[in-house]
């Protein structure tokens, strides 16, 4: 059994060593699972939270997706997207608004830091604070729900917006009385390698002090970490391993005989302009064969375009049928499909000529049927059942209960019916996701038609 992971990736900056140790080689590993389905996707929506730069929103997409890609993310094994690629995503942003508290929104804590450092000032309360960053959580939930992922790899200080969609999901099912969405779970790494940076605070673009992975090639790698601060202890005067920036970057590239090999040097007096070449060339090794796929893959933007477009033709054909369904469910329904009884708002049967169940006997003897729609077009071809009794019990099931009883999976071509989980029919093949879309929403209108019909 699969656990479908999904992870966003922030489009802002220039990735770093601490990036790629902390994040990005993590999650690759961790994508070749076999049990992971994994999502990937570029948080370019998000970014416009944090940027109004337009060039460097569109640099930086293409920087860490090429980033990404050369650091060995396979996009035939994962499903790796833009966030702005999926129209799905902010329509469900704004039906997950509706059924969402304010209250919820005014406890995040990125608002409420905002809102506290405005009072630290005299600034009115919300000065400078955009909708965009108080409806962030929304979004976020969007992110994760569109494709009900079970689990997202998060820092602590992202714990809470993980909550707040576990909580918007739990009040929409409530609403709409269906299990819509699973309920996300935080995946927190506790062991995640955080980098020392030039300074010996964590590295981190706030504080200036990273060492760029990819960014001037190798001679600006050497230039940087030649920079590192260290103390003043001379060559030949012992270094403590553990209190040093130095090994602990360079143990987070080596192995367990390396990391040993290079303390006893520290310890015996290496001084600390040949401890730097050393971890140079220890960090080079790695970072080398990914700079040479990187170069290759920032030349030819095209390929990377067209590697995300294929993506989001992947995550579209999950997410669109998600979103016909909850379409469904909150009454955005197609007005050709219901007529209803003026003030009483019961479905008028008699005006709304119905669809229609069709039995025969296949050629290998057993039994099916098929559901055609009002206009003949055909909606449904069950399996096969030995017992005509057996065929005949499950068309009475979908026209007593409806299309709330069914659960429908998307594939490539086509659209799974199964009733109490197991499957009983599907849909034709059809073209493209949107047609997809539109037969899974008719068929549940269909089904709702006619458990409300025999109702009457």
């Amino acid at each position: 059994m699969h656990t479908r992971v999904l992870t966003g990736i922030t489009t802002t900056g220039t990735p770093h060593l601490g990036n790629y140790v902390g994040a990005i080689r993590p999650a690759i590993a961790a994508s070749r699972r076999p049990e992971v389905d994994a999502f990937f996707f570029m948080a370019d929506y998000h970014a416009l939270i944090k940027s109004d730069d337009a060039a460097r929103i569109e640099r930086s997409r293409l920087e860490i997706a090429a980033t990404w890609l050369a650091a060995g993310l396979d996009p035939n094994k994962v499903t790796f997207y833009r966030q702005s690629d999926i129209p799905e995503i902010p329509e469900l942003t704004w039906f997950l608004t509706c059924v969402t508290a304010k209250g919820l929104l005014n406890r995040a804590h990125a608002y409420k830091a905002a809102v506290d450092k405005n009072a630290e000032t005299g600034e009115d309360a919300d000065a400078g604070i955009t909708a965009g960053l108080y409806m962030y959580p929304v979004l976020m939930a969007a992110d994760i729900l569109a494709f009900n992922a079970q689990q997202v790899p998060v820092g602590r200080d992202q714990i809470q917006h993980i909550e707040m969609a576990r909580d918007i999901a739990q009040r929409f099912n409530h609403l709409y009385r269906q299990e819509f969405f699973v309920l996300p779970e935080a995946l927190i790494e506790e062991q995640v390698a955080t980098l020392p940076g030039l300074d010996g605070r964590k590295m981190s673009k706030s504080y200036d002090n990273t060492i760029p992975l990819f960014a001037g090639g190798a001679k600006q790698l050497r230039e940087t970490i030649m920079r590192i601060v260290t103390d003043s202890r001379m060559p030949g005067e012992p270094k403590d391993p553990e209190s040093s920036s130095l090994f602990t970057i360079f143990r987070a590239f080596a192995s367990e005989a390396e990391s040993a090999a290079f303390g006893r040097a520290l310890e015996e007096g290496i001084g600390w302009g040949e401890a730097k070449q050393v971890l140079f060339e220890r960090i080079e090794a790695d970072v080398a064969p990914m700079r040479e796929r990187y170069e290759n893959l920032i030349a030819r933007p095209a390929a990377i375009e067209e590697i995300l477009r294929e993506g989001a033709r992947k995550a579209r054909a999950i997410a669109g049928p998600k979103i016909a369904q909850l379409r469904d469910a909150i009454g955005l329904r197609a007005m050709s499909s219901v007529t209803m009884h003026a003030g009483n708002g019961r479905l008028a049967s008699k005006s709304v000529k119905s669809p229609r169940f069709a039995s025969f006997r296949d050629t290998d003897g057993s039994f099916r049927f098929r559901l055609f729609s009002s206009e003949g077009e055909e909606l449904l071809l069950s399996k096969s059942f030995k017992d005509p009794k057996a065929a005949g019990a499950v068309q009475k099931q979908l026209k007593t209960i409806g299309g709330s009883a069914v659960t429908l999976h998307s594939l490539p071509l086509s659209l799974v019916l199964e009733l109490d989980g197991e499957p009983v029919a599907n849909t034709p093949d059809y073209v493209d996701a949107p047609a997809r879309d539109e037969a899974l929403a008719y068929l549940r209108q269909a089904l709702d038609l006619l458990a409300a019909q025999q109702g009457e």
